[in-house]
């Protein structure tokens, strides 16, 4: 009588990047933009209260160490506001309006209305019928001479009350009472409701730390990192790594960052310092800024001891396409000769559907369609006779969800449900597949590359993008003459190296270039050119003038741009 072998499982990763930039003034620690507490708020808080709830799932969650810093800090001054009621310890002017409206006078006054403006209008705006009216009202006062002037405080008081009922996340919106009593509010918001709005806010981001260490604790979710800053690390140590993926894209003037080397060890150690202090735990694996890697950073990675580190797709098939290596299943771990370190490459097509396709769907249609993908994956792999598939399924953490109806609650609900009890699908962590021992394939060549589109195109390789390398790479030189004279002492050294770090992130390239938002383009190149001029400070050295110049000057209009801002597809 024929035997059946049991159909074979696929093991599924989901790693959620959690990622914001610096946003702190350098010279009085006020926050320029307030993405780090808005998505704490939001998705930090959603993300783990999904796990708590299906405490079956299993998924990595990636946090950069300059991201954490300023979660701690944000919860560290409105602990000291709550304590003191000193207002001047609240270094957000948004959280400022919420709470004393009168205190955001001049030219603050002003960005702040066009602040609170900002947030998905179908999913976020239009959903609030009050938080509707008062944007109209906004907007109206907007067209005149002098909108600061005409915006009373309780205006801004109530709009800003409104604008961070409908950043909360969902869970929190049903879960804590007193956000339930404030959405209950038609009318204007007492002074002592913003303050109880504001401890919701303190209170869910001091949380963090202890609700996503008791869920490592209990080996629902693995922790990884990213290099401190989030820098290219692939362009820290050679400018031209991108003409690896694209030969014939323009370089900046300067073929070398200069000791670059030097410097990605130092976003390497120093963010693993941070994250050892802020989440109390050694990472194993290690998601590079955007999975940009090259044949120079798996080696770093190796040398600092990661288990894991996982890039692009894209940079896969470039890398077999280099070296004419035949693979017939790209669901499995791989390795450089030599080294130890293992490596993931991820599922773009399963990955974007997830950012970008499934927000229109109906949830229960959408956890259908992953699951039904994901079985075909184990069905194909079976036929292949691949062992232990594994499906990296990789994407921001952040900036899907407010496409979504009620901020993705029933897309990650139903998959976690449905997918943590599948009988053929197995959700898990990278560190968890390594600890099976399987066998890998050993990647003959490595192609420089990162998860958008396989290249590094985003950060480098357009004009404007190649200025801001010009104006880093000068920065450097400027640092490394200054270090070169031997005054400074330990705590210099820090301060200077810190300043430095800020200014090699990866943001500041992304968002130059005409496929972004304008408004967004002239923030980060404001901030990118405040930092460096501070940088420039700190070593006792004239600012250059070139830096009073906009790097970028942005060409699209609101409403023109589909492709760019926060999120991108893998595959162009």
């Amino acid at each position: 009588m024929a035997t059946h072998r049991p159909a074979r499982t696929v093991s599924v990763v989901f790693l959620w990047h959690m990622h914001q930039p610096e946003y702190r003034d350098p010279r009085d620690g006020v926050y320029q933009q307030p993405w780090t507490y808005l998505h704490a708020i939001k998705d930090y808080a959603d993300m783990a209260a999904h796990l708590e709830r299906w405490p079956e799932a299993r998924v990595v969650v990636n946090f950069v160490p300059i991201l954490l810093e300023q979660l701690a800090d944000y919860a560290s001054q409105i602990e000291r506001y709550r304590q003191t009621g000193d207002i001047t310890q609240l270094r957000d002017p948004m959280l400022v309006a919420l709470v004393e409206p009168a205190a955001v006078t001049g030219e603050r006054r002003l960005a702040v209305l066009h602040g609170l403006l900002r947030a998905n209008r179908e999913r976020m705006i239009e959903r609030f019928e009050p938080f509707s009216r008062l944007v109209a009202a906004v907007e109206g006062l907007l067209d005149t001479a002098d909108p600061a002037g005409y915006a009373s405080d309780a205006l801004i008081g109530d709009l800003s009350a409104w604008y961070h009922l409908a950043w909360a996340g969902e869970t929190l919106r049903q879960g804590d009472s007193r956000l339930r009593e404030l959405l209950a509010n038609d009318g204007g918001f007492s002074a002592t409701a913003r303050q109880s709005l504001l401890h919701v806010i303190g209170e869910t981001i001091g949380d963090l730390f202890d609700r996503y260490g008791r869920l490592a604790d209990r080996g629902q979710i693995e922790l990884s990192m990213t290099p401190y800053a989030h820098p290219i690390l692939p362009l820290l140590q050679d400018l031209r790594a991108g003409h690896e993926a694209e030969p014939d894209a323009p370089s900046p003037r300067a073929e070398v960052y200069p000791d670059g080397e030097e410097r990605a060890r130092w976003h390497i150690d120093h963010g693993r310092e941070v994250f050892r202090r802020l989440l109390g735990r050694d990472p194993t694996g290690c998601w590079p800024s955007e999975g940009a890697i090259s044949e120079p950073t798996v080696r770093l990675l190796d040398e600092a001891g990661f288990a894991w580190a996982a890039s692009g797709q894209q940079v896969l098939r470039n890398s077999l396409n280099h070296a004419h290596q035949a693979l017939h299943c790209e669901h499995r771990v791989f390795a450089r000769p030599g080294q130890s370190l293992r490596l993931f490459f991820r599922d773009d097509g399963l990955s974007d559907r997830i950012g970008f396709d499934y927000q229109n769907w109906h949830a229960d249609d959408a956890v259908e369609d992953l699951s039904h993908h994901l079985v075909s994956i184990a069905d194909t792999c079976d036929h292949l006779g691949v062992e232990a598939p594994v499906v990296p399924i990789i994407l921001d953490g952040e900036n899907a969800w407010e496409h979504y109806p009620d901020n993705g609650f029933w897309l990650l609900d139903g998959l976690y449900k449905r997918l943590s009890a599948h009988p053929r699908i197995e959700m898990t962590t990278f560190s968890a597949v390594l600890d099976r021992a399987p066998e890998h394939v050993e990647l003959k060549a490595l192609v420089a590359g990162s998860w958008v589109y396989g290249n590094l195109a985003t950060w480098i390789g357009e004009p404007a993008k190649n200025r801001a390398w010009d104006r880093l790479v000068e920065a450097r030189r400027a640092y490394i003459e200054a270090e070169a004279r031997g005054r400074w002492n330990q705590e210099t050294r820090a301060r200077n190296a810190q300043q430095l770090a800020v200014c090699e992130g990866s943001d500041w390239f992304w968002w130059f270039g005409d496929d972004n938002p304008a408004e967004a383009t002239r923030d980060f190149d404001r901030l990118f050119r405040l930092q460096l001029a501070r940088l420039y400070e700190l070593l006792e050295r004239p600012v250059p003038a070139n830096l009073d110049e906009p790097i970028s000057v942005p060409t699209s209009k609101p409403g023109q741009v589909t492709g760019g801002g926060t999120m991108r597809r893998g595959q162009a």
